[in-house]
């Protein structure tokens, strides 16, 4: 009979195939051979599941990558150069995070990615820009410019002209009459009405606007027709930053329906794909969305306390150190009249309280000098460390050095809206206090973080990755892939009838030489 350890390691050698013999004293090991595999179905198989083996291979194929794996674009750079650059080095992509940065900041970004990955899978993010549609279109051009042939699209409630722009801008056909679409867009989407517009071909009134304008041409406009605005997109359930806290049991499902009615439908004639991010953070959770149908998985909130992400030091040691609990719902930077909300990290700071208090008082107050007192008082001594009116005009200038005059004057006409736009600046600022290591406002630090944090560092509690400066993203992504190539090895047996000891399914984390040297090919 096997011990209980070696039928462990069997289960845990993902390179070989194992057949699991059941007979009166117990089960036993064995490689799989045409006499022993004859005996079936008395006997359980366990196929070799290696990590470039999961996800879909289109998708892979597509996209140039040797695994399924993709760390989502986190703003401000948080998502930084580094990132990248490391993710496409180790056969996955990364986004950069262009949201919040400047043209001049981006365009460097791309140059220095370019240099370092040349043929290798990078991505940009592409957020949209609900009060700035002029630098929405801006960065579009900017790729273009520059041949960044790979986006992601975040925050879209509908298709924008920009996004068609870029998605159709030298589509054409090859010698074989194939349609070629040398820019890729993955959307990230949470809501079903959303991933319907990018599952569909382009809205023909914004084609019809880029063929007037002389952007795009008729030709260009009639082959667009013929492709999704997206091609991949990424079921965000409950992530950090902008969410709609979506279960992912239930959203990931909903999108590859509608994934198939899309195919159905519009009859493409490349496969569409659907990914998941949100709550990836273990082996299981990887598993688990592979499991599930996940052509991909993308991770965020473990990335941002990485040695690459582009956040100060220490706010990595509170990510580090943060439990599923230790996040909450704040009102958002962008988009704060509406009442948009991110969710970010509680422990160790008090901009949630903060943000919150902003948003009431700018919901039940009409200006600034109706609020009480004491809420003015607290506001200008704890929030903005200045009076009202400085604050303002720090704001009014920030305004007009990006153009935005209609913003500037509308506030001065509506004590309302400068209220918004002061407290916006605020909460916008601290997001970037935090990046900074701001040691005067710590306690008003936003960092966007959701429940996968604290999954994580509970897997990796007492390991090497346990010390925010042993994490690694690469290293990282690799413990998430070959773990969930151990859960399901032994998800296989177990529906097979084979009762596994404790801890047959589970994976701890391993330094990157160790797993290589467990899924290398001589191993095989």
């Amino acid at each position: 009979m096997t011990s209980p350890l070696d039928l462990i390691r069997a289960i845990h050698d993902i390179s070989h195939p194992q057949l699991l013999i059941k007979n009166c004293d117990g089960i036993h090991t064995s490689r799989p051979t045409q006499s022993n595999l004859a005996s079936l179905p008395d006997n359980a198989y366990v196929p070799a599941i290696r990590p470039e083996n999961l996800g879909d291979s289109e998708f892979k194929r597509r996209h140039g990558l040797k695994y399924a794996y993709v760390a989502g674009a986190m703003a401000n750079a948080i998502a930084s150069t580094a990132l990248v650059k490391t993710m496409g080095q180790n056969g996955m992509v990364g986004f950069f995070g262009a949201g919040g940065l400047n043209l001049s900041q981006i365009e460097s970004a791309i140059l220095e990615i370019k240099e370092n990955l040349g043929e290798k899978p990078f991505g940009f993010n592409l957020i949209h820009s609900l009060v700035d549609p002029g630098h929405e279109m801006a960065t579009v051009k900017l790729y273009l410019h520059h041949g960044v042939t790979l986006i992601s699209a975040a925050a879209f409630l509908r298709i924008t002209l920009p996004l068609v722009y870029y998605r159709v801008k030298g589509i054409h056909k090859n010698r074989q009459g194939e349609i070629i679409t040398p820019n890729r867009v993955i959307a990230k989407v949470s809501r079903i009405e959303v991933a319907r517009q990018f599952f569909a071909p382009p809205p023909e009134k914004l084609l019809s606007q880029l063929v007037e304008q002389k952007m795009i041409t008729s030709e260009e406009a009639v082959l667009a027709s013929q492709i999704p605005m997206a091609q991949d997109l990424t079921a965000e359930a409950d992530s950090g930053g902008h969410t709609d806290n979506r279960p992912a049991l239930a959203l990931l499902p909903t999108f590859i329906a509608l994934r198939n009615e899309a195919m159905a439908t519009y009859n493409f004639k490349t496969a569409l794909c659907v990914g998941l991010g949100g709550g990836i953070a273990t082996p299981e959770s990887a598993a688990a969305a592979f499991s599930m149908g996940a052509a991909y998985i993308l991770t965020g909130s473990i990335n941002q306390a990485c040695v690459e992400s582009g956040i100060c030091e220490d706010v990595k040691k509170l990510l580090s150190q943060a439990e599923q609990a230790d996040v909450a719902m704040a009102p958002s930077a962008d988009m704060f009249e509406i009442g948009a909300r991110v969710q970010v990290l509680k422990r160790g700071t008090l901009f949630p309280v903060r943000a919150e208090k902003l948003y009431q008082f700018y919901k039940n107050y009409r200006c600034f000098s109706d609020l009480p007192p004491a809420a003015q008082k607290e506001i200008e001594d704890k929030f903005l460390l200045t009076s009202f009116d400085a604050a303002w005009q720090s704001t009014r200038q920030f305004f007009l050095s990006r153009g935005s005059q209609q913003e500037v004057d509308r506030a001065e006409q509506d004590p309302a809206h400068k209220m918004a736009l002061v407290f916006r600046s605020y909460l916008g600022q601290s997001s970037r206090w935090a990046i900074q290591g701001n040691p005067l406002r710590k306690m008003d630090y936003q960092v966007w973080c959701g429940p996968a944090m604290g999954a994580f560092n509970q897997w990796v509690k007492g390991s090497f990755l346990e010390p925010h400066t042993n994490r690694f993203a690469a290293e990282i992504a690799m413990n998430l892939l070959t773990g969930a190539c151990v859960v399901t090895r032994a998800a296989f047996a177990r529906a097979q009838g084979i009762e596994l000891p404790p801890g047959a399914g589970l994976f701890s984390p391993m330094p990157l030489k160790e797993i290589f040297n467990l899924i290398s090919s001589d191993s095989m």
